[in-house]
This record gives C-alpha cells, structure tokens and sequence, in this order.
C-alpha cells in the first residue's frame, strides 16, 4: 500500500472508531507502529488529527475529509458510476457537475469519451461547474466548453457557493446535472454536510431537465446536516451494483428510477435498472 493510500485509511479508520492507538491502526493498516507514527504525525502537522499519547484522535476541523484525501475511497465503484454517467450524455449538450471525488470521475469519462474527445472546430460539449478542480482539469480540453461558476471557495471540497455562484447558476438552463452527495436516504433525499453547498447543489438540480444524483451505494442510508433534495429534485439515483435490493426499491416506489452502475464483471445494468 503507497503511503497516500495507507493516510486515506488512516483517516478512514480513525472516522469510523473516532479514536485509534498506534498499535491498534498498525495492525489493521499491516505496518510497523514506526510508520504508523511518522504516519499520524504528518496528519496531525496538516490539522487532520489529533495526536494524543499513544495514537489519536479526530481533530475538531475534519467535520469532512479534504476532497484529496478521499480519491482512494471506493475508487472502483466511482470509475464504474462515471462511465455510466458518460454513456448518459449526449454530444453537444450542457452538463452541470457539483463538486466531489464522484463528479470529478464523471468528468474525466467525458472528457476521454471517444466520440467527445475528437478535435473539431466547435466544443463537443459545454461543462457547467461550481467546482475549481473539475474546471481545473477540463481547461486544458478544446473540445469541452467550461463554465466556471463564480463564488467563495470552499478549502476541503473545491467548490463555489454563496450569491455570485447563484446569480450565475440562475441565468442558464442544463440538459443534464449530476450531484454528489455525502449521503441519501429514500424519505429524506440527498444530503451534504455544508449547507452553502447544498443550496448550490440544490440550484443546479433545478437548473437540469434531468437532474441525477450519483453516490456510490456505501453513501446510502447516510444522513448528513443539510438537504439538497429528494425525489422532487431527483429523477434518477446512479449508483452502484452495491445498493441494497430493499433500498432500491425504496426509492423505485418514492418516484426515483434507479440505475445501478456494475463493475467489471457483473450483470449489466439493465437487469437491475429500474
């Protein structure tokens, strides 16, 4: 395991069990308390624990993990939502992308689709984002339009909100936006754990004729501080093949059609797809 990869486990572990000894994460993580240490120290120096005598603690701040932190998190089920996202656009139309890991992997799909990625006089496709790694990545792309909200940046997830972000989102219309979110529930809706981002996340929904919020399955269940919305914003779940048959048919019968991306070597979705 690479030490970024092993840092994301750490702190992944240590959100779990709130608390975790040096031996106790060295022997879940396989190293050496040695490593696990400089590991916890150099976390500690970067305000993402606290070190406390003989391991560590949750620091106060990380109510939620910079967006660098969580690319490892459930990378494979991520890769398979963004090809599906992919395969959902059409060419030439306007796509809406929050911020987050997920959105950031739908980015990159579209960004390598064949059909999209072909050099031509015009943009293939116009990207709207709040998010500044997302626009980041897709400048260097001709063939993508990008359109940069303005707003305030937020330091751990990248993404603009606030009024400049909602006068923007205000003035255009979306063929098709896709939401991250921390978590989703069937009677609540999706949730994010900053309310400047939910109302931003939120106001880009309306702003789509189909609005699509893709989570991968371990985010369903959650419940998070504030409401981006539910089957009334929504029309579709993209997630993975890892969704529970009972929650999806939760949100079937609350008026999400559900589409559960697979992963290499499972059924293809339109078994399950409902």
């Amino acid at each position: 395991m690479k030490r970024h990869e092993r840092m994301n486990a750490l702190l992944e572990l240590l959100g779990e069990r709130g608390s975790l000894d040096v031996e106790e994460a060295a022997t879940a993580l396989e190293v050496s308390a040695a490593t696990m240490r400089r590991d916890m120290d150099a976390l500690a120096q970067q305000q993402l624990l606290t070190r406390t005598r003989g391991g560590a603690v949750l620091s106060a701040v990380t109510y939620d993990l910079p967006i660098r932190y969580k690319r490892g998190h459930h990378a494979q089920e991520k890769e398979a939502l963004a090809r599906a996202a992919a395969e959902m656009v059409e060419r030439g139309s306007v796509v809406g992308l929050s911020g987050g890991t997920t959105t950031t992997e739908i980015a990159r799909a579209l960004a390598t689709r064949p059909d999209l990625a072909e050099p031509g006089p015009q943009p293939h496709l116009t990207i709207v984002t709040n998010a500044l790694n997302i626009a980041n990545e897709l400048a260097v792309r001709p063939q993508i339009k990008t359109v940069l909200t303005g707003g305030v940046a937020h330091s751990r997830s990248f993404e603009l909100t606030g009024p400049f972000s909602e006068l923007m989102l205000r003035q255009i219309a979306l063929d098709i936006a896709f939401i991250g979110a921390n978590g989703i529930e069937p009677a609540r809706g999706a949730s994010v754990h900053d309310e400047a981002e939910a109302r931003i996340n939120g106001l880009m929904a309306e702003r789509a004729e189909q609005a699509v919020v893709a989570v991968d399955s371990s985010k369903v269940g959650r419940r998070c501080f504030a409401l981006i919305g539910g089957p009334g914003t929504f029309g579709t779940l993209l997630t993975d093949a890892g969704i529970p048959e009972a929650a999806c048919e939760e949100f079937t019968e609350r008026g999400m059609r559900v589409v559960p991306a697979p992963l290499p070597g499972d059924d293809p979705p339109s078994q399950r797809d409902r």
